[in-house]
């Protein structure tokens, strides 16, 4: 097996490529300055030029609510293009199998929780992210009508908020957990006596470990040939203002966490069902969120300042 793996310089991109060589897979990954996935025609000469026999599509353009909110026509437009690209060249060069990677934020906004992979259609995304959301559930839509139409062997995966070093932390684009660990480093840096986040606290999420979502894809890449959209998750529910304070705790910061609750929470609830991909092809995550956190912080503690 030889995967071309898109996106595989970015934050979830390097876990995979880790986990595929891990175990012996060969891989291709294109570099940014070398293939431009908005042109199909730069993907289609890649692929048969590296020869490559299954696509696991990890490329995105993604952010944190600010980065939505500033950005909603280019989320929308970006990611549908690029997927449209990877399924019409994996139409046309038929590889064995595609691994489109989707997204949590594709869920109702109000979707009961745990949510399920039969609720994905029950409602509107959250509005905050909703053109990013509905894109990638575009390309499940498509996906499947490739499998009917042209007999493309493609999954769907849709992996909980990610977190872990390497992570994003741009305080413009960066998602949840990286925005509080700098936040909260640079203000026990600062000796800060307050640290404000953006609304109310209330909202919970769910975060699964990059190295978890890396070997969550392989593992579905190798078992898992169902047309049906899979969950990757923890299942593990956790307050926004919660995971404030054991980040702030981790870092030793001792002052006030304050919340502006003008700015918006994003979805209210946050937690999939995550049945699916154990039954399937035994997938259940194994890093706990404490500890998920701490080598974090201690990987972005070693960064230059």
């Amino acid at each position: 097996m030889k995967v071309l793996v898109t996106g595989a310089y970015g934050f979830l991109g390097g876990y995979v490529l880790a986990e595929l060589m891990n175990r012996s897979i060969d891989t291709t990954s294109p570099p940014r300055d070398l293939l431009d996935l908005l042109k199909p025609d730069d993907l289609y000469d890649w692929y048969n030029w590296t020869e490559a026999d299954s696509i696991i599509h990890l490329a995105a353009r993604c952010g944190g609510i600010g980065a939505n909110q500033a950005n909603p026509a280019s989320f929308f437009h970006d990611n549908l293009q690029m997927g449209i690209n990877v399924l019409e060249v994996a139409r046309m060069c038929r590889p064995d199998k595609v691994v489109l990677v989707g997204t949590v934020c594709s869920y109702p906004k109000h979707c009961p929780a745990p949510f399920k992979e039969t609720d994905l259609w029950n409602g509107y995304p959250e509005e905050t992210n909703a053109p990013y959301g509905i894109a990638k559930k575009a390309l499940l839509v498509m996906l499947q009508a490739y499998r009917q139409q042209y007999g493309l062997n493609g999954i769907y995966l849709m992996p909980a908020n990610l977190y872990g070093p390497g992570d994003n932390f741009d305080p413009e684009t960066s998602h949840v957990i990286p925005a509080m660990i700098r936040k909260l480093a640079e203000a026990k840096r600062k000796r800060d006596k307050e640290v404000t986040f953006w609304g109310t606290g209330r909202p919970t999420r769910e975060f699964l470990h990059a190295r978890d979502a890396a070997r969550g894809i392989v593992d579905a890449l190798l078992h898992y040939d169902s047309p049906e959209p899979v969950n990757l998750g923890t299942g593990i529910e956790v307050g926004i203002w919660s995971l404030a304070e054991t980040v702030a705790g981790i870092l030793g910061y001792r002052g006030a966490i304050k919340w502006d609750a003008t700015k918006p929470d994003g979805q209210p609830r946050r937690v999939l069902e995550t049945a699916r991909a154990h039954e399937s092809f035994g997938f259940a995550a194994r890093i706990p969120l404490y500890d998920g956190l701490r080598e974090t912080v201690e990987w972005w503690s070693k960064q230059p300042s």
